[in-house]
């Protein structure tokens, strides 16, 4: 008959023929653990900070560089975004009705605008040919002062807040009065017929990715090149404040 064996730990007895054990004599026992539930040792576990340490300080630094150049790649594309507003909102003055002084009217149409042959907009008897890319003029004659014959943005919040604007006719950059049976226009607020359209050159004022902060340096079309103050006739160009270096060894108020 087979036995079953209960336990691998057996207990050790005296060999004694009686079954009662003695005062002060305990049964030992004697188990072996299996050989697959090992666990770690100390070297093995110094090996493993070891390695994990040694990939910890290898990969922060990657990820702080990439972080770096993604925050310097949005600057640039910061930059550009705004820099193209500007440019836009310039090629929309050109055939402007406004003279340069400051009014608190608008105008409708360029005809209706005495020149002279100092104006900007009569140059060889006429006016400067207008920028296929520009479809609109702007008519908000009372952003422009005399310090601004240029016609630049006098500040962002002008791109933000948009400018009143009237559709460009053919003629040279003279305007199409607004009617009625007039459609919106794609630059248009709103979707309503309306003699007075505004067009927006920026959805919000943008943030530098470097400062975290929506504060910008800029430069009037007055300012010298290598002008560290701004004139503030208007805004000719903008520039970052941040003050550190780009990976490729470049300022980013130069940028």
């Amino acid at each position: 008959m087979m036995r079953k064996k209960v336990s691998s730990c057996q207990l050790a007895v005296g060999s004694s023929r009686s079954s009662r054990v003695t005062d002060g004599l305990l049964p030992t026992a004697n188990c072996q653990l299996p050989t697959g539930s090992r666990g770690f040792t100390l070297l093995e576990l110094l090996i493993t900070l070891t390695i994990l340490t040694i990939l910890t300080l290898g990969v922060v630094p990657l990820v702080k560089l990439s972080v770096r150049r993604q925050r310097e790649q949005r600057l640039r594309d910061t930059l550009r975004e705004m820099r193209l507003a500007i440019q836009e909102f310039h090629r929309d003055t050109i055939g402007s009705p406004c003279s340069g002084a400051p009014t608190s009217t608008t105008a409708t149409n360029v005809s209706a605008i005495p020149q002279t042959a100092g104006d900007p907009r009569n140059q060889a008897g006429g006016q400067p040919a207008a920028d296929p890319r520009s479809r609109v003029v702007i008519t908000d004659c009372k952003i422009f002062t005399v310090d601004n014959p240029d016609r630049y943005p006098p500040d962002l919040e002008t791109l933000v807040n948009g400018v009143n604007i009237a559709p460009r006719g053919g003629g040279g950059g003279n305007l199409i009065r607004e009617t009625a049976t007039s459609g919106p226009k794609a630059t248009d607020i709103g979707s309503e017929a309306s003699s007075t359209k505004k067009k927006v050159y920026l959805r919000q004022l943008p943030v530098d990715p470097i400062t975290g902060e929506a504060d910008w340096d800029f430069r009037s079309s007055y300012d010298v090149p290598d002008s560290t103050s701004w004139g503030k006739e208007n805004v000719f160009d903008v520039r970052s404040k941040a003050s550190g270096t780009a990976l490729n060894g470049e300022k980013y108020s130069d940028w």
